[in-house]
Order: structure tokens, then C-alpha cells, then sequence
């Protein structure tokens, strides 16, 4: 079932160090960011993001997800802003009547911990263009259960974002309408690494979420994007090339 649905995505697409405090709230080391494909490293107070000119968007947002940030007491910010560090950042109202939604990279519900985290999520900077049907549906259910995973691992490594390679579409003339997008999560354990990654069409699907775990390795490949740069090749070869679930639970 995998391969077919991998297949069908490949299909959609053509056509359209770690140290104690890697988990603590805050933005991710800077030995952990992913490299930079497209984008312009920009650093804020709780997650860090490459943002692509071209395409009015961040090709990857990378975070630390604890429990102290999803169950913060913070409510959750209504007002879109242009993000500060950004020269010509687009503004809240760009994709007025486009059809898609302002669609968060790094979750609101994320961020819960205080005023700043809140509302750095809605940074334009932090939004892509997605399907309604896609960012209520799959992709929501998919920050759902990366909650889960945070919470029951004490704290996990996010690395998100949108397939800038392959467009279907812009919106104001300017942004890039990504075809699909991909998350990892990554935990380091005393027994060792445990990672696990998904790419999603833009798009609803009723399909289960196991259905789109591929390897980093593939992600890599249509990205441009080494997720992991600063661990050898050793180290990234023993969790890159393989699609394995075992240690995440889907129930």
C-alpha cells in the first residue's frame, strides 16, 4: 500500500550534537538545523525557519516540541503579522480569496507556552498555501499525533515544511503553491536514534497517516535539504535509509 501511495504522490508532484537542552523550549542548536536549499536562515525566539524569497515561504521549519509548550496555558493569538526580520515580507492579507488557507508550518498549538511563542506562529513567514481539506484534515490530524509523540517521549525534534520544487500553483502572483509537504520527528534515546517521516500531498485524504511515512533519504533527495548536516554519514545512515514505525505508535 505504501509504494502505491508514494507512487501517486510522485505522480501528483510532476504534474502540478545533541545535548540536555536540545529539548528545552526554545529555538532548535544551531548543530541540529537543517541546511539551507533555497532559503535564508532566520532565527526566532522559539523555532528557526529557512526562508525562500522566491517563494514567499520557508522551506523548512525546524522547533523543539516539549510538553511544557503544548500544555501551556496560552490562548491562542487571531492576528496574522508580516513577519519583522523579513525585508518585503508579505502581509496577512495575501491570500485573500485565493482558496487556500494560511497554513501553519510550526502549529499554534505548538506554541502554547507564552505571548511570544503564540504569536511568532503566525508570522506570514510561517504560513504556506494549503488546501482546505488538507490543513482541517490529514495534515491536522498529523500535528495531532506529533503531539502525542512529544508528550509521551518528553519532548521531541520537528523539522517541517512544503516541497518547493514542484509547484501547483501561486497565490497573489508571488507565492509558490506547494504540491505537498513533509514532516520529521526525531528523538535521540539512550539506546539510540528514533526517527520517522511523512510526505502528504496537498490535499484531503481519508487514508491513515502510516500510509505517508517515508525515509529521510527520499525527503532529502526531492528537498535538496540535508535534515541532519551536522552528524556523520555513519551516524546518518544508521535512521535516514529506513522506513521504520516500531517506535511510533499510531493508535
Amino acid at each position: 500500500m505504501r509504494k502505491n501511495v508514494i507512487k501517486c504522490l510522485r505522480s501528483f508532484l510532476w504534474v502540478g550534537a545533541f545535548t540536555c537542552c536540545f529539548y528545552s523550549a526554545g529555538a532548535v542548536s544551531d548543530t541540529l538545523l537543517p541546511t539551507n536549499n533555497k532559503g535564508l536562515t532566520i532565527k526566532h525566539t522559539y523555532f528557526t525557519l529557512s526562508y525562500s524569497g522566491k517563494d514567499k515561504q520557508a522551506e523548512w521549519v525546524a522547533y523543539s516540541l516539549t510538553p511544557m509548550s503544548i500544555n501551556g496555558s496560552q490562548k491562542r493569538a487571531s492576528k496574522f503579522m508580516a513577519d519583522p526580520k523579513i525585508t518585503d515580507a508579505i502581509g496577512p492579507s495575501s491570500y485573500s480569496k485565493s482558496g487556500y488557507d494560511r497554513g501553519h508550518l510550526c502549529p499554534a498549538a505548538d506554541m502554547k507556552l507564552n505571548n511570544v511563542s503564540m504569536n511568532e506562529t503566525f508570522y506570514m513567514s510561517n504560513m504556506s498555501p494549503q488546501a482546505p481539506s488538507f490543513n482541517r484534515g490529514i495534515w491536522s490530524k498529523l500535528e495531532d499525533k506529533v503531539r502525542d509523540w512529544a508528550l509521551q517521549k518528553n519532548g521531541v525534534y520537528v523539522v517541517t515544511g512544503p516541497l518547493l520544487n514542484k509547484s501547483c500553483g501561486v497565490v497573489s502572483n508571488s507565492i509558490t503553491v506547494p504540491c505537498a509537504y513533509y514532516k520529521i520527528v526525531f528523538k535521540q534515546t539512550k539506546s539510540g536514534v528514533e526517527a520517522i517521516a511523512f510526505m502528504l500531498p496537498n490535499a484531503g485524504s481519508s487514508l491513515s497517516l502510516n500510509q505517508f511515512v517515508v525515509s529521510i533519504d527520499y525527503l532529502e533527495t526531492l528537498t535538496g535539504i540535508d535534515f541532519f548536516a551536522s552528524l556523520s554519514d555513519i551516524e546518518e545512515a544508521k535512521f535516514e535509509s529506513r522506513v521504520l514505525t516500531n517506535n511510533w505508535q499510531f493508535n
